[in-house]
């Protein structure tokens, strides 16, 4: 899948792999039309951060996995931009943690639903994993929350209390807080409502975070907290990298 026409030692061969597979999962019909767009957004605010993880990103996915750790119920709920860029990682983090992961888009068709499904079922074969992966026939709606969104499954998203939502939109993610869930968010964009409505806001590129998280549970690293999660602070010290970058 990832065979993009460029050397690996290309200053920018990490971008362009991920574009590639953007592109891959555009021709195979598991992105809505908006897609590139939405990953261009990013990508810029990527540029700004430097392309890494920064401090408060890492501080930030350590307080994420102690929540999906300690979660009675933890979800992972994906859109297509993140079973595209990196459902094998996602899939490996649900198994670790055992928990389902649910395909939750907005431009819900049946050929898309029927795309991303295959290609997740497809990554759950290839690499022997026990995962549950729901949102093929949802059940329940989110309160409050109107459009496509809102439908969900009653033993994933409803049920869950601690639910990691890459790329996400701030309508659904205002809606699940107000059900009273601990919602992770990953978004390169600190500015962003989904990132300010968050619990705990990844600001951070999706696909590091899926590899940093994983290393986490792998190695059963114990993360004790020396005070409670501010995201507001949080996302400061994004704004504040940035700036000083800048000011360098």
């Amino acid at each position: 899948m990832d065979d993009v026409a460029a050397d690996p030692s290309h200053p920018r061969y990490q971008s362009l792999l991920l574009r590639h597979r953007l592109e891959q999962a555009e021709q195979q019909g598991l992105l809505a039309g908006s897609a590139m767009i939405a990953h261009g957004r990013g990508e810029a605010y990527d540029y700004l951060l430097g392309e890494q993880t920064i401090a408060s990103a890492h501080l930030a996915t350590l307080y994420a996995v102690d929540a999906l750790k300690r979660a009675s119920r933890p979800v992972l709920s994906l859109n297509g931009n993140a079973v595209a860029l990196a459902g094998e990682a996602l899939l490996k983090l649900a198994e670790h943690l055992d928990c389902p992961v649910e395909i939750n888009i907005f431009y819900r068709t049946p050929e898309r639903m029927k795309a991303l499904l295959g290609r997740l079922e497809a990554i759950k074969s290839e690499l022997n994993l026990e995962v549950e992966i729901l949102g093929a026939e949802p059940n329940a709606r989110i309160p409050g929350l109107k459009g496509p969104r809102a439908k969900c499954t009653q033993e994933g998203i409803i049920d869950a209390d601690v639910i990691l939502v890459p790329l996400e939109d701030g309508d659904r993610c205002e809606a699940l807080v107000a059900m009273g869930k601990t919602v992770i968010v990953i978004d390169l964009n600190p500015l962003s409502r989904s990132a300010k409505m968050g619990s705990i806001t990844i600001v951070d590129e999706l696909t590091r975070v899926a590899q940093n998280m994983l290393e986490l549970v792998q190695h059963e690293q114990i993360f004790e907290p020396e005070s409670p999660y501010n995201n507001d602070e949080n996302l400061a010290e994004a704004l504040r990298h940035i700036v000083m970058r800048f000011n360098a």
